[in-house]
């Protein structure tokens, strides 16, 4: 999974990654949860009351580490419910100090001990945070080491100094926080590092917990694993964050981590300094249709006409920033538009970047601290901007593009204002934004027949196999074999494991370990008499630099008839963390455990499929709910912040009916969004996307294709380059998917 997670950026719909690639972004996702058990250790007393001691425990903390006078919102007893040793769940709108609900009770556990004499310093174990993305981590460790806590964050940057230190300071229980992300937690030497760890796991605090629910709008089946690595670590309590958790997804929470009615702390989203605007602007539409759509949608023009119709948004923006100066960011759809966005900026004199997850890494960075350093006033960015970013004074958060959901809209405005003072946020509606809401919408629903071909594959696996035997399969080629995307594949391998209790992804393997033999490799291993050890050292090749040794070999040839695959890599990687060797591990083998009797007739599993369908289908419907509700808050008959609160279930302070400071309040009318235009689908324009292609066994990839969205398949054939591509943007996509079904089912039957 991208560090940046960019999920509503054009960059869904790009090529997929080269299979090495996907393999480097893996290695945060490798290897899931082993099966040894973990000791329980004693935790603090819990106590229905508040505890005093407690309580000014963490009011001294607050004071003393992070400069604060007094807790907010429902920061105390967030607090006061983790020291008791019970697990919670924290609803805080962006920027309100959700951080804080984990990191006191982290610094403050060493002090319980002390007093309470449940353990020694030597065993005081460590809080897990949970963090989606690698810069936010980055972040927060660096604050957290300025005021003098010990923390830190282990990822595919580290180097391997970096980790050996890392795991140094958790042998000897010097570190109070250790960032990862959700993905680390299937690592199998991450996850048995994390049991040995003396103390023991104090606290699990999970960033962004609405990525739990399967009907959150940022739903990310590897945060489905962090229960399981709770259970499995015995780790004492859980802290859940999220700014963005509906009643529907605060209950999904709390039943995965069996937290209490009276152990959930929500405030208001509403932020009285926060001016919230929605304006319908006209728009060409250059920026999302080619030249020749253009000219089909707009006849009367001529080409150079098109080119150039103005669109007025370019105008508000210049008008909004020069009335509203400060640090700005503006939100848009594609990453094509956040560069055309900076550069008219630029060429209107305005201090402006572009930002978006297909920069070079060292490029976004460069970006990202210049604003935050104020030598850059406006950023012009994707979702991939944002998440972590701690500036206090930014004043204007503009929406170039719609936002896809509520939640995320409420997100990138919390991102405003956060120094108290007075913030502007624009909502811009266009002609376009139903289309590059819907282009979204609809990216990750595989066709029928893609599906069902994707579920025989993986369920005749079993064939011939029993209950609890174990099977692989590569999903980087089943992305390409069955035009569907990765998150979708993923959802996939969940539902059949969540829904319908048939395979269980269990640990998978890395297809290749090689290490370099550090000057104690040799003394200490002709020392070890461990089956491992010996086992390492038989098997075990030099090749000019490094040693390559196949694991499994390593165990099945050993002569002991109890040494596992487990054994050698555990060996391996305590050699590792000892400086004795540097291990590489490369390549990744995805493992299921079969659950119970498959289904093996085509009727049997195409039942299966059919059920499963019918839920993917329920999740673009979601989605595209979703945008919907984004407009009905903008353009509905409602006080802005009234409507935002009230999604989350929540109401205005005071039982307040109105903001008074929202365009609706302001003008006591909704806001009119232009309309789209959309054209008939000719025949002419059914057969150009056909000519472009001969695929006729599936008509969801024809409709893809002339609306604009990319898939493998798509890529695969090149056809995200031919005119056809994005031709029919301008097309109802049911209508498209109607008349290619036609031509598909003719196709068929001749």
């Amino acid at each position: 999974m991208s560090e940046e997670y960019d999920l509503t950026d054009e960059d869904l719909f790009d090529e997929l990654l080269e299979e090495d690639d996907i393999f480097d972004e893996l290695d945060e996702a490798e290897l899931q949860e082993l099966e040894r058990p973990a000791k329980r250790l004693k935790t603090s007393p819990t106590a229905d009351t508040p505890n005093s001691a407690h309580i000014a425990l963490a009011e001294r903390l607050l004071s003393e580490k992070f400069g604060y006078s007094s807790f907010r919102h429902e920061q105390a007893g967030a607090i006061q419910k983790t020291l008791a040793g019970e697990n919670a769940l924290v609803i805080f709108p962006t920027g309100a100090g959700k951080s804080l609900c984990y990191q006191i009770p982290a610094i403050a556990f060493p002090e319980l001990d002390k007093t309470e004499g449940t353990r020694d310093s030597r065993n005081g174990g460590v809080t897990i945070v949970v963090s989606p993305l690698i810069a936010l981590m980055k972040d927060q460790v660096d604050s957290l080491r300025k005021r003098g806590i010990a923390a830190d964050s282990i990822d595919s940057t580290k180097s391997w100094d970096d980790v050996q230190m890392m795991y140094a300071s958790l042998a000897k229980s010097e570190l109070r926080i250790l960032y990862c992300a959700p993905e680390r937690l299937n690592n199998e030497g991450f996850i048995a590092s994390m049991k040995d760890i003396p103390g023991g796991i104090r606290l699990v605090a999970v960033d962004e917990a609405h990525c739990i629910s399967e009907w959150g709008h940022s739903f990310r089946p590897d945060y489905l694993k962090v229960a399981r690595f709770v259970d499995e670590i015995k780790a004492e309590r859980v802290v859940c964050l999220t700014a963005t958790a509906t009643p529907r997804v605060a209950e999904d929470i709390c039943k995965a981590f069996s937290i209490k009615e009276d152990a959930v702390f929500k405030t208001s989203p509403y932020r009285p300094n926060l001016e919230l605007s929605a304006k319908s602007i006209g728009t060409k539409t250059d920026d999302v249709f080619p030249q020749h759509v253009l000219q089909l949608m707009f006849p009367e023009l001529s080409p150079h006409e098109t080119v150039h119709r103005n669109d007025e948004r370019f105008e508000e923006l210049f008008k909004f920033l020069r009335a509203n100066p400060g640090p700005t960011l503006v939100y848009v759809a594609l990453q094509k538009q956040a560069e055309i966005c900076a550069d008219a900026l630029t060429q209107k004199g305005f201090s402006a970047a572009a930002f978006h997850a297909g920069m070079k890494t060292e490029v976004k960075t460069q970006i990202q601290n210049d604003f935050m350093a104020s030598k850059i006033q406006i950023v012009c960015a994707t979702i991939a901007f944002g998440m972590g970013i701690d500036k206090a004074d930014i004043r204007n958060v503009i929406h170039w593009d719609m936002a896809n959901t509520v939640e995320e809209y409420s997100q990138q405005i919390g991102r405003a204002g956060r120094d108290g003072k007075t913030s502007r946020c624009l909502f811009m509606l266009t002609a376009s934004s139903s289309y590059t809401r819907e282009l979204f919408a609809r990216g990750d629903l595989p066709s029928r027949e893609s599906t069902r071909g994707l579920v025989r594959e993986i369920l005749l696996q079993g064939k011939g196999l029993s209950v609890g035997d174990v099977f692989k399969i590569s999903q980087y080629s089943q992305t390409r074999d069955f035009d569907i995307r990765q998150s979708p594949l993923s959802i996939i391998y969940a539902s059949l494991e969540l829904h319908f209790g048939l395979v269980r992804a269990i640990t998978p393997e890395y297809s290749a370990y090689k290490f370099e033999a550090m000057p104690a490799f040799h003394p200490i291993m002709k020392e070890d008499k461990t089956p491992a050890a010996q086992a390492i050292l038989k098997n075990a090749t030099k090749k000019v630099k490094f040693y390559a040794i196949d694991v499994n070999a390593a165990a099945g040839g050993s002569g002991y008839a109890r040494l596992s695959r487990m054994d050698i890599v555990g060996k391996l990687n305590q050699l590792n963390a000892m400086g004795v060797i540097k291990l590489q591990t490369t390549g990744i083998e995805h493992r299921y455990q079969i659950l119970k009797p498959l289904p093996t007739t085509i009727a049997e599993i195409d039942a299966v499929v059919d059920k499963l369908y019918v839920d993917m289908q329920n999740r673009e419907r979601d989605a595209l709910e979703r945008g919907r509700e984004v407009m009905e808050l903008m353009t509905g008959q409602k006080c802005f912040a009234r409507g935002l609160a009230e999604h989350f279930g929540m109401g205005l302070p005071d039982g307040k009916e109105k903001c008074s400071h929202c365009t609706f309040c302001r003008t006591g009318k909704r806001v009119i969004s232009p309309p789209t235009p959309v054209a008939m689908t000719t025949a002419a324009s059914i057969q150009a996307v056909l000519k472009a292609t001969n695929v006729r066994d599936d008509p969801r990839f024809l409709a893809r294709v002339a609306f604009g969205i990319k898939s493998p398949r798509v890529t695969q054939l090149k056809l995200d380059k031919h005119n056809v591509f994005r031709s029919l943007a301008h097309h109802s996509f049911v209508a498209l998917l109607r008349e290619f079904t036609k031509v598909c089912d003719m196709a068929q039957a001749s």
